[in-house]
Parts: structure tokens; sequence; C-alpha cells
């Protein structure tokens, strides 16, 4: 399912951590904003990641799951890439 995901962390080095932990997922598409295409399996690895790893007082990490028939209302303006149009290459 094409996922989106944000957040806004308070410190450098955890915003530095769910960064790369998020690039395992899916692409980073603005400063702060995820675009995946995951399992359901794979969201609740990330939302237990963040559940130890961030203040949850001080941090906000969002989800917004897109359902298929919405993806396709997707406008992009400017430069930027469809997360349905990856091509993926397992080795």
């Amino acid at each position: 399912m094409i996922t989106v995901i944000t957040y806004d962390i308070t410190s450098n080095r955890r915003l530095a951590k769910m960064h790369k932990f998020l690039s395992d997922y899916g692409h980073n598409t603005q400063k702060s904003v995820f675009e995946c295409d995951i399992t359901l399996e794979e969201l609740s690895e990330i939302r237990k990641y963040a559940s130890k790893n961030l203040d949850l007082k001080r941090d906000s990490l969002r989800i917004y799951r897109i359902c298929s028939s919405c993806i396709q209302n997707e406008i992009i303006l400017g430069k930027g890439l469809k997360v349905t149009n990856v091509v993926y290459q397992i080795l």
C-alpha cells in the first residue's frame, strides 16, 4: 500500500536516525516526508521503531495510508517522482 510518512523531530540525532531508518522503506520526497510502498507488516515495524526511538512528548510522526484509487488522483507540480512508477531491482 502507498503510505506517506511525515515527521517533526526536535533532536538532530533522532531526526538523522529516523531518516536513515525510513530510507529502507521508501523515497524521501520532501525534507521530512517519505513516500513508501509497504506491507502492513512493514508499517508495523515502522510504528514499533518510532515508538521506541522518538520522544513522544516532543516529536511527531504521522502516517497516511493512500488507497489505490486515491493515488491515481495524485498531482505533482515541479520535479517529483510518483512512487507507483518506481522500478525496483532485487539483487
